[in-house]
């Protein structure tokens, strides 16, 4: 089969109207996803280095997590260390109570100093948070950046009676005021151990803290530059589809005119 003549006219709006339809669907698929960069056809530069941009905010992301689980493992042990605080503080007014009796009435005040001891180890040992536990003597790794090259290790501790050098009430009925007197040194020595300790996990908190927020504000960079390299003008791609549809029916209109010279021939039967 012959293939169709077109006259040059109506070739060259034929041509003019294809373009106006492929520009057409550009602005539709422009409209529809909000990007003006949708493939690497569109513009290998912005497209390859917004991807950059994703992938790095989505990496993250992820160590982002890491940090919140950081902070509340740090919590958890500083809420335990101010427990067993509490309970030191109790064990020194026990001390001091055995202290002041004589030396038949200090028996009654070991039941009392041991249960405190017995809770001591059982607070240190509950104070963890999803398998780790600073009071047990359990280190923490938190990472901060994508790569993994940029981390704090958070230290633990023991915080049980044993581990804080606290004995135990043992046999008070009957001893010398002395064995009581150098359980309060221990139980003093045992406060500062834990301000110390808190004090640290307080520092670490605050790095671990600022390093979210950091890790927030990057995020948000990334994912800005990404969409000025990516997004389009909605004002503006909903001007150019108006003018397109006007160029596409002047178009129309135009091929209609074109044809009207090929069609005079008939006039002539």
């Amino acid at each position: 089969m012959a293939d169709v003549t077109l006259t040059s006219g109506m070739r060259n709006n034929l041509l003019q109207l294809q373009g106006t339809s492929k520009l057409i669907d550009r602005t539709q698929e422009r409209l529809s996803t909000g990007k003006k960069v949708n493939s690497a056809l569109d513009n290998p530069t912005n497209y390859f280095a917004a991807q950059a941009a994703v992938n790095r905010s989505a990496d993250l992301a992820i160590r982002k997590d890491g940090m919140a689980e950081g902070i509340q493992t740090v919590k958890s042990s500083d809420a335990g260390i101010t427990a067993i605080a509490a309970l030191i503080e109790a064990a020194k007014g026990i001390a001091s109570a055995a202290l002041a009796a004589d030396a038949d009435g200090r028996g009654a005040f070991v039941t009392q100093y041991d249960t405190l001891m017995s809770q001591i180890d059982t607070l240190s040992s509950d104070s963890g948070y999803r398998g780790t536990n600073l009071l047990n003597g359990a280190n923490l790794t938190v990472t901060f950046n994508e790569d993994g090259a940029s981390k704090l290790t958070v230290n633990g501790f023991t915080a049980t009676s044993t581990g804080l050098s606290i004995t135990g009430g043992g046999a008070w009925g009957g001893t010398e005021a002395q064995v009581i007197t150098l359980e309060q040194q221990r139980l003093a020595s045992a406060t500062t151990i834990l301000r110390t300790q808190s004090k640290n996990l307080a520092g670490n908190l605050n790095i671990i803290s600022t390093r979210q927020n950091f890790t927030d504000s990057m995020i948000t960079t990334l994912q800005t530059g990404s969409d000025n390299l990516t997004l389009a003008d909605m004002n503006e791609e909903g001007a150019n589809m108006l003018m397109l549809q006007t160029r596409q029916s002047l178009g129309t209109t135009a091929l209609s005119l074109s044809s009207q010279a090929s069609q005079a021939v008939l006039r002539l039967f």
